[in-house]
């Protein structure tokens, strides 16, 4: 049952006055979807980690620092970024003011629950000793962090976890133990209900087999806890510009097609954009956004900041809060601009009402993945958490925003400052979309256009609801 009490209650009540930018979006078969419009929504993302895994846990995480986090959704406005994916994240600070920045803009969030940190992350190689209570405690106080917010698309639950063949014969059946705890988890305690998926790396010889273990149903029911609600894929096979090896054959972006066709959970890059061959062109963009949307539902590149160690950054942050864009951001910027964003939109009725199929040895191909689709039982403690919540959440709420201008001084690829950075505020439910502008090389900065998601002027106020048990899980696949 869900959770009562004042505490519940009275966070529930304080948004029901709330303007927000965006309507919350939510799985139906293959595809995401506008929870108001039932518009396709598709994932233009971006990686977002300031200061990388070896940064975190000195008292600051990518969404507690409200300055930082205007300047950069100053910058990822105009280049047409709808989501950012965000890695590592403290649940005890306090992120409204990022996370209402970003939902003002029209930008949702993908967040990971683990953390490189001792005890909050499954460990490979001690599954049953790191599937504990105090790690679903951590996990459990993310999902408490970030559920208020309606610009939150989903949770993974684990990212990478299996990057080898061998991990695919041990992982599995607890990436789906830890899928369950938090799908059950939200039923009981959060204020609606948010999907939880996987990131998976790029290992071709189990990527089928992850997807299809993952996302089949052990009971035959869509609505199993268990089963994941979307399937994200770290993937860099497109290295360009050249032909001959970026291309739809030579990236076996061809084969991905092929494999995951009868999807019934949406597919995405988690992570892409190869950096082999720099500036980065990302000449894979029309191609996931034109014939791949037929199983595709978009993708987040990899990443917004720059990082000397890996070269993937589109922007220079330094120490000072000050930035500077790189030549990637404009060859992005410049993709990005050529999109069809009202196709993108459109819905394939067949894809949002498929149904999840029962889970058997036969949808494994690999003799050396797991076939066992018995799952751990909660450790213990454990449903406790799950039945009663966790003691003391931190319970994020959206906040007003009244600063739009940036104070920090940005730079453009060319060396020059952009002038009068500033964010727009986004109206009646919009969400972010490119617009056809070069930001790199102007004087002055403004926003993006928008894309409407107005149903009527009454969609600008989100009252939570309050769903149960069995009614829960029936619309969390829905």
């Amino acid at each position: 049952m869900l959770r009562s009490g004042a505490p519940f209650i009275a966070a529930l009540l304080s948004c029901i006055s709330c303007v927000f930018a965006v309507q919350n979006v939510k799985v139906q078969g293959s595809s995401f979807v506008n929870n108001v419009t039932s518009n396709r929504f598709q994932i233009i993302g971006i990686a977002y980690q300031p200061g990388g895994s070896a940064g975190f846990g000195m008292g600051s995480d990518p969404l507690s620092n409200g300055t930082l986090c205007l300047r950069d959704a100053a910058l990822m406005q105009p280049l047409g970024i709808n989501t950012i994916r965000v890695y590592n994240l403290d649940p005890t600070l306090n992120h409204d003011t990022c996370v209402s920045i970003f939902n003002a803009v029209g930008i949702y969030m993908l967040i990971d629950v683990n953390s490189p940190l001792s005890g909050e992350s499954l460990n490979p190689g001690d599954l049953s000793g790191s599937y504990s209570s105090s790690y679903l405690n951590h996990i459990f106080a993310v999902v408490e962090a970030f559920h208020n917010y309606p610009n939150v698309v989903g949770f993974f639950s684990g990212n990478e976890v299996m990057n080898d063949v061998g991990s695919g014969r041990t992982v599995p059946p607890y990436l789906r133990a830890v899928t369950r705890d938090l799908t059950n988890y939200i039923a009981n305690n959060s204020p609606r209900l948010i999907p939880v998926g996987y990131s998976a790396a790029d290992v071709r010889e189990i990527v089928s087999d992850s997807w299809a273990y993952l996302s089949c149903a052990i009971n035959g029911q869509s609505s199993d806890p268990s089963r994941i609600a979307f399937f994200g894929l770290n993937s860099y096979s497109w290295c360009g510009p050249t032909s001959n090896t970026a291309n739809y054959v030579a990236s076996r972006y061809d084969e991905l097609i092929e494999n995951f066709g009868n999807t019934t959970i949406p597919i995405f890059f988690s992570e892409y954009g190869c950096n082999k061959v720099e500036p980065r062109v990302f000449d894979e963009v029309p191609v996931l956004y034109g014939n791949m949307t037929s199983v595709m539902s978009g993708g987040v590149i990899y990443e917004y900041p720059q990082d000397a160690s890996n070269n993937y950054g589109l922007v220079v942050l330094h120490d000072n809060g000050t930035a500077q864009i790189r030549v990637d951001y404009d060859n992005l910027q410049s993709q990005y601009n050529k999109l069809d964003i009202n196709n993108l939109q459109s819905g394939n009725s067949t894809a949002t009402t498929l149904e999840a199929p029962r889970c058997s040895s036969e949808l494994i191909q690999s003799n050396q993945f797991s076939t066992s689709f018995r799952i751990p039982s909660v450790p213990d403690g454990g449903q406790d958490l799950i039945d009663n919540g966790i003691e003391n959440p931190s319970n994020g709420n959206l906040v007003s925003v009244t600063e739009t201008s940036v104070s920090l001084p940005i730079y453009g690829s060319n060396g020059g400052e952009l002038k009068d950075l500033k964010i727009k505020l986004l109206a009646e439910s919009e969400s972010n979309t490119p617009n056809g502008q070069d930001t790199s090389g102007a004087t002055t900065a403004s926003a993006a256009q928008p894309s409407s998601t107005k149903e009527s002027s009454a969609g600008r106020s989100w009252v939570p609801s309050i769903f149960a048990g069995s009614l829960f899980l029936a619309a969390f696949f829905s």
